[in-house]
């Protein structure tokens, strides 16, 4: 309940109600895009003042590590899962989606962790770059494996995966990540007292603004995602709590502290709306692009939202010794 009366999640279910009774609200798309970059570069900032106090310690780094296996084990689950249940190359696509990661769900998580005093650790936003495109990697293998089982590679070839390998580590938004961790880390201390207006103060408003334009977008999309199959309405809903369950069992036989594995949940529990459906138009055009980004946009964004954060906090809180 406290979760919910968040004011950034409350203008996030403004947002959506906005959305369903047709208002013409709306945030211009020059706005939302700035407001998408500010985030990216308050988060790589955080991030990399964290990793300058700390460092590369061994407990970072296996936590860096689980986030890794989870970019890999959660497409595999679920194109696993999918592929004879929708067609292959939709399999592939939303096995994309549900590997890779949300920002903005990770960033109201680092929000709302640090309105609980759950002390979210900045570094982790490390994790979130690492689990970005391992997902990207194996569906455009996939792709390419299904065009040759179709035996459509002669005539109709995909993109090299090289070419995709490029789109995927020189996108924008991911390359900002990495600038400001990047910048965070070798300014250090004096850096983050600088930046301290910027990336701190200004952060909350800004993610509520955010928020808002992401409930119009859920509104938008949420009839899209519900004419879906029952199968794919239910993967979306169940996946993310099995995908966090993934990760908080990986966590707690690796011994890795409480807040990371909050984290690292939630990261496991999100599906990317943004980076990859933007790739994977360019990289499996036979895929369905309304499965996949109405999917994690209208279903799994807001579930992780409203619900999903506090109860994977709840459950590592239970399980896990800070």
């Amino acid at each position: 309940m406290q979760n919910l009366l968040d004011p950034a999640i409350l203008f996030f279910v403004f947002g959506c109600f906005a959305g369903l009774i047709r208002s013409n609200l709306e945030i211009p798309r020059s706005i939302a895009k700035f407001l998408s970059l500010y985030l990216l570069m308050a988060l790589g900032l955080k991030g990399g003042f964290a990793l300058a106090k700390t460092g590369l310690n061994p407990e970072i780094a296996l936590s860096l590590a689980i986030a890794l296996a989870m970019a890999f084990i959660v497409p595999t689950i679920g194109y696993w899962f999918l592929k004879d249940r929708i067609a292959k190359f939709d399999a592939a696509a939303v096995a994309a989606s549900y590997g890779s990661v949300s920002a903005v769900t990770f960033v109201t998580a680092i929000q709302f962790m640090e309105q609980s005093q759950l002390n979210p650790n900045g570094y982790m936003a490390i994790a979130l770059v690492i689990m970005e495109s391992p997902a990207i990697i194996m569906a455009v293998l996939l792709a390419n494996m299904l065009r040759h089982e179709n035996n459509t590679a002669a005539t109709s070839k995909g993109p090299s995966l090289k070419n995709i390998l490029h789109e995927s580590f020189t996108d924008g938004a991911h390359l900002l990540l990495l600038g400001s961790m990047a910048v965070g880390y070798f300014s250090g201390e004096a850096g983050k007292t600088v930046m301290q207006p910027f990336s701190g103060d200004l952060f909350k408003g800004m993610l509520a603004f955010f928020l808002l334009d992401m409930g119009l977008m859920v509104a938008k999309n949420f009839k899209e995602a519900k004419n879906n199959s029952l199968t794919l309405i239910a993967y979306a809903s169940v996946s993310p709590l099995v995908h966090a369950s993934l990760a908080l069992g990986l966590c707690l036989l690796c011994g890795i502290s409480l807040a990371d594995t909050i984290l690292l949940m939630v990261l496991s529990a999100s599906a990317s709306y943004i980076v990859v459906p933007a790739v994977l138009r360019y990289a499996i055009p036979e895929a369905n692009p309304s499965i996949y980004f109405g999917l994690s946009i209208g279903i799994t964004f807001p579930i992780n939202i409203l619900v999903g954060i506090p109860l994977y906090a709840w459950l590592a809180q239970t399980l896990v010794r800070a």
